[in-house]
């Protein structure tokens, strides 16, 4: 009688048996926790996925503290799938710049743009910079301020081109978000909304849902004071969108300046606050600290590690090298090897330092071709997380992705023209192992002068 009342409880509740909760704690639960992908492991490791549990869960014994393998495994794919699900999914701009109607749909989890010197690349960026000024600080007029005016904004100008307008789509797991608004140049030299709405429209569904319509002559984006659900699906991923660009290292550029040391909960564009975020993933996160440093040291063999130190609030980029005692500052340090430093940490942050959307204008500059290919990596691992989008000119950072994750922009009688690849047309290549970065420079892709 005893045997048949206690083995069932001890099937049913393995971590009563000391020696069998034991074995399983120290094989199966490792075992899990081998095979978690740690955070941005980039080109170390396989790419990073979101944990539900940390090891030291599982210290207690008993049923209340039982690991259940089936439903962590589950819960960890559908966070995976949440990362993966809410993305832009299509773009129509009209009006913008040289954008004078361009549509990209279906952009993938990573979009590469090609083209020659003023094909719209860094327009098509420009333009998720406004919408970052028009979601997230709500200060569109200040963004117009600071470009020159409404009136350049417009292609051709307000004469050719009154007004612009722009429809975007999130995917999410339930259906489609639309959101769209026109701006129209009005006195002084400044834009107002004539139009703005979004819709929701779920995937099982034969038709589009209706629009739902924020009114129209306000300054401002009306959207995100909008207390609805759909309008704060369409805020949140959008006013995360953030452009990182760090092209400038000359003396007076943020990375050589003091910074306040608690200006870390993000990675601003102009990588300003590279010190600050270093010094407190050196504190908050050691191991993803050793893991920025020895990424660094690949591509920049004379790097040891950051030796940041805090002075009155304040911390400033220093580095050691390998076999040396001094350490020397953004001053001392190439162009190149900033934005390399830039660019290592912010391809490795923890998930919740990232904007949802990340776009990478000309992230080749000044950069060796072996601290390229490293970013290259970078890039796709992140790309399991988050959506990027890269501008670039550099047919070896091209290489390191698939023709269908390539977007040639062309620029036709002053207007930019989107195409996308088909590979199909591009087999026979393909088969003699030629790379995409070389089709690029054969001129087969386009986007060549």
């Amino acid at each position: 009688m005893v045997r048949s009342c206690v083995l069932p409880f001890l099937r049913q509740n393995p971590c009563n048996n000391h020696d069998f909760g034991r074995r399983f704690r120290h094989a199966d639960h490792r075992r899990l926790l081998r095979h978690r992908p740690r955070p941005h492991q980039g080109i170390e490791g396989k790419p990073a996925k979101k944990c539900i549990i940390k090891p030291q869960d599982n210290k207690k014994t008993g049923p209340a503290n039982k690991i259940n393998l089936k439903k962590l495994l589950r819960r960890r794919r559908l966070n995976e799938e949440n990362y993966m699900l809410n993305r832009l999914s299509s773009i129509h701009i009209r009006g913008f710049r040289s954008l004078a109607d361009v549509k990209i749909d279906n952009l993938p989890q990573v979009a590469v743009l090609i083209g020659t010197n003023g094909a719209g690349k860094s327009n098509f960026i420009r333009f998720f910079e406004m919408m970052s000024w028009m979601l997230r600080s709500q200060n569109l007029a200040e963004f117009v301020q600071r470009q020159g005016g409404a009136d350049d904004q417009l292609f051709g100008g307000s004469k050719n081109t009154p007004s612009m307008e722009a429809e975007l789509t999130i995917k999410t797991e339930q259906g489609s978000n639309d959101y769209q608004f026109t701006l129209a140049h009005a006195h002084p030299d400044r834009f107002i909304f004539t139009k703005e709405g979004f819709r929701f429209s779920r995937e099982s569904y034969p038709t589009k849902a209706r629009w739902n319509h924020l009114g129209s002559a306000h300054e401002e984006a009306g959207i995100v004071t909008f207390e609805h659900q759909t309008a704060q699906v369409i805020v949140r991923l959008l006013k995360s969108c953030a452009v990182y660009q760090f092209h400038d290292t000359s003396d007076s550029s943020n990375f050589k300046k003091k910074w306040d040391k608690e200006d870390n909960h993000f990675f601003r564009t102009h990588g300003g606050n590279l010190a600050a975020v270093l010094f407190h993933l050196e504190r908050e996160d050691p191991r993803r600290f050793q893991m920025i440093c020895r990424h660094i040291s690949r591509g920049l063999p004379v790097f040891d590690r950051f030796q940041i130190e805090e002075m009155h609030g304040k911390v400033m980029l220093r580095w050691k090298a390998k076999g040396m005692e001094k350490t020397y500052g953004a001053h001392l340090t190439s162009d190149g090897s900033l934005r390399f430093f830039a660019l290592v940490t912010l391809l490795n942050l923890p998930a919740e330092m990232l904007p949802e959307v990340i776009f990478l204008d000309e992230p080749e500059l000044g950069l060796h071709p072996a601290a390229l290919a490293l970013v290259a990596s970078m890039i796709k691992s992140l790309s399991n997380e988050r959506q990027i989008i890269v501008a670039t000119q550099s047919p070896l950072l091209v290489d390191a992705f698939g023709l269908d994750e390539i977007i040639v922009l062309e620029l036709q009688d002053g207007r930019t023209e989107a195409r996308r690849l088909d590979k199909d047309e591009y087999r026979h290549w393909l088969d003699d192992e030629y790379t995409t970065g070389e089709l690029w420079q054969k001129n087969l892709l386009g986007g060549q002068p």
